[in-house]
């Protein structure tokens, strides 16, 4: 035999060892993945078709070896490689038909195996008999019979799987050229692509398992590191008889050419290592997005993202990362469940997925504070093994859970803080309000008590209407007692009923003059706003004056601000009283700290004294605070019940 089809014998069968090896591997591993006798009873079809085919090719590496080397194999021994070769295509139809019910079906696969072991006691017989090996009449009889087992898928090919079907025949169609070949060609004087085919087709049956039960193993074990190498000494070919025939290996004759030559060979080599990793990357994406239809990661890490984006519970968000990884992992099953223990600093420095031999993978959501959860991926499909990549998927899948998780724990620990505060304010709020009308309620009470006592003596009438006027106002004041906004409308009804109720013991030394558009009525203000002010106007404004005075209460709008004013036409008060006032007032201080606690920045209360507009307090509040402010009281009071 010529060098050639020797190092066809020895690549091709080389190739059949390690794709047999590679299946029996791939089904020792899913049967203790599945752990079920059924499932375990299911692997027997491609564990068989493993051990035939590394008996066959393991053989025929010796053998054909032998005989290039000048020597002659074992009779027996070659017996045993061509029986094992001939029970290929059996398994292969078992294969295929394994999910048929019909008896028909039943009746082929026994055929089949009847076939390929009448092959076998054939090839026995010949080594018995010292005849030649293989025998012919047993190649002759498999090579017609698995013709007409082709025929016979072909009318089962309606009820069978279509895509098994069509690469079961064109295997056993192979192998019926190997048969025939082997059956005419024995003296070892073949070309090299007869031997190729001929002696060689047993590798698409082993290409067929693989690729229907185990295609990512295939794919990721063997097909991209094929195409790779391929590629790579496609390259180089093109590098050899493009560059270096024509232009560098003319210069290696010539003297002052000759180191020139070399260094150009260098750079070539170069180049081809150099193209390694890049053709590398290609073929492995084009085998992940074509043959395997792997899904892309960068997408299924931009999907998760929002996905959880707008999620606000654990268990949502690890549903959603389950429910997104089981078809990119082709999955299928993905669980989550707690882990008691929070993982420590040591443990995220470290790689938080883990796979098993079984190709099942566990991967650690790291949140901050416990519970932590974790992933659990397992019943991977078509035999896949979870690659790096897959695995830098998981843990950056699982890094990006744990920090949406985080994110939801704080937003719940800082919602459930804003209402405790809003909780403490609301409470502080009632108690300042409280402390207010007990202020309110003695100096004014006594002193409107005396004024209808007099007048009952001097003016029954005005007396009893006196009377009416501060039930009102006590009514009016202490309804309010949740510390709620009132309206201004509601605020100046009861400035009006207290300066009225004052008018009465002042009589003529009041005047009263109140200018409130209507349009600002049901503006929402806090309660008891312009009554501490209006009593302050009336105690420290006109009761020391004897001939009286007036207070004027006024409400307007100043571009984005209302401004609320009480001012008297008392004496000129000093800034420095001003100043004690504002402080020691309970009133105004009051009044003060519950708006900065309302509208914080966005009011402001101003006190001053002048001969022409007398003493004015003036309150300022934005109107875009007043709705936040009044908004944010109510969700409170709504939260807090």
């Amino acid at each position: 035999m010529n060098s050639s089809a020797a190092l066809v014998h020895l690549l091709g069968f080389s190739a059949g060892i390690v794709l047999y090896a590679m299946l029996g591997v791939m089904t020792l591993r899913s049967g203790r993945s599945t752990g079920a006798s059924g499932a375990r009873a299911m692997d027997r079809i491609p564990l068989a078709t493993s051990g035939l085919g590394l008996l066959w090719n393991a053989g025929a590496l010796v053998i054909y070896g032998t005989r290039d080397l000048g020597g002659a194999p074992n009779a027996w021994f070659e017996a045993a490689a061509f029986a094992a070769l001939g029970f290929l295509p059996a398994v292969v139809v078992h294969s295929s038909l394994q999910a048929e019910e019909r008896k028909s079906a039943r009746v082929l696969v026994a055929a089949a195996y009847a076939l390929s072991a009448i092959g076998a006691l054939l090839q026995l017989r010949a080594a018995f008999l010292h005849e030649e090996i293989p025998s012919s009449l047993a190649l002759t009889m498999l090579t017609a019979g698995y013709i007409a087992v082709i025929a016979l898928l072909a009318l089962l090919a309606p009820k069978a799987p279509r895509a098994g079907w069509t690469l079961s025949a064109v295997a056993l169609a192979a192998f019926a050229v190997m048969a025939l070949h082997l059956q005419r060609h024995t003296t070892g004087t073949e070309s090299v692509p007869i031997e190729l085919v001929g002696h060689h087709a047993s590798l698409p049956l082993a290409l067929v398992i693989l690729y229907q039960d185990y295609r990512f193993a295939l794919a990721d074990i063997f097909l991209k590191r094929v195409l790779t190498l391929l590629a790579v000494v496609l390259l180089a070919a093109l590098l050899y008889t493009f560059v270096a025939v024509p232009v560098v290996l003319p210069s290696l004759g010539a003297g002052n050419g000759a180191s020139w030559a070399v260094s150009a060979l260098i750079a070539l080599w170069v180049i081809t290592a150099l193209a390694y990793p890049p053709l590398e990357r290609a073929i492995s994406r084009f085998v992940d997005r074509i043959v395997l239809r792997r899904a892309d990661y960068e997408k299924v890490r931009v999907e998760v993202a929002i996905a959880i984006a707008e999620l606000s519970s654990a268990s949502d968000i690890l549903d959603a990362v389950c429910e997104r990884v089981a078809p990119a992992m082709s999955a299928r099953a993905v669980t989550w469940a707690p882990v008691s223990q929070t993982p420590s600093l040591a443990a995220h420095t470290m790689s938080l997925a883990t796979t098993t031999r079984a190709g099942e993978a566990t991967v650690l959501v790291p949140t901050s504070d416990a519970p932590s959860y974790q992933l659990a991926v397992s019943e991977l499909t078509g035999g896949r093994r979870l690659l790096s990549g897959d695995l830098a998927l998981l843990e950056t899948l699982g890094l990006l859970a744990a920090r949406r998780i985080d994110a939801v724990r704080v937003s719940d620990e800082r919602h459930r803080r804003d209402l405790r505060e809003r909780e403490i304010v609301q409470l502080a709020a009632e108690a300042e309000l409280s402390a207010l009308r007990a202020q309110l309620n003695p100096h004014f009470l006594f002193n409107t008590l005396t004024t209808i006592g007099q007048l009952i003596q001097e003016a029954p009438p005005r007396a009893l209407d006196t009377l009416y006027k501060l039930t009102g106002l006590l009514r009016a004041v202490l309804k309010r007692s949740d510390g709620g906004f009132v309206t201004l409308g509601e605020e100046i009804e009861i400035v009006r009923t207290y300066l009225a109720i004052e008018g009465a013991r002042f009589e003529e030394r009041l005047a009263v003059s109140i200018d409130v558009p209507e349009s600002l009525a049901e503006l929402p203000v806090p309660p008891l706003v312009l009554q501490p002010l209006a009593e302050n106007a009336v105690k420290h404004g006109i009761a020391p004056m004897r001939a009286g005075g007036r207070v004027r209460v006024k409400a307007e709008v100043e571009g984005d601000t209302l401004v609320l004013s009480v001012t008297d036409s008392g004496t000129v008060v000093p800034a420095a009283e001003l100043e004690r006032r504002r402080g020691a007032g309970i009133g105004i201080s009051n009044l003060e700290k519950r708006l900065e606690r309302y509208y914080g920045d966005s009011a402001s209360l101003a006190l001053r004294s002048s001969v022409e507009r007398g003493t004015e307090v003036t309150v300022r509040i934005a109107m875009s605070a007043m709705q936040r402010g009044s908004d944010a009281k109510r969700v409170a009071r709504e939260q807090i019940a």
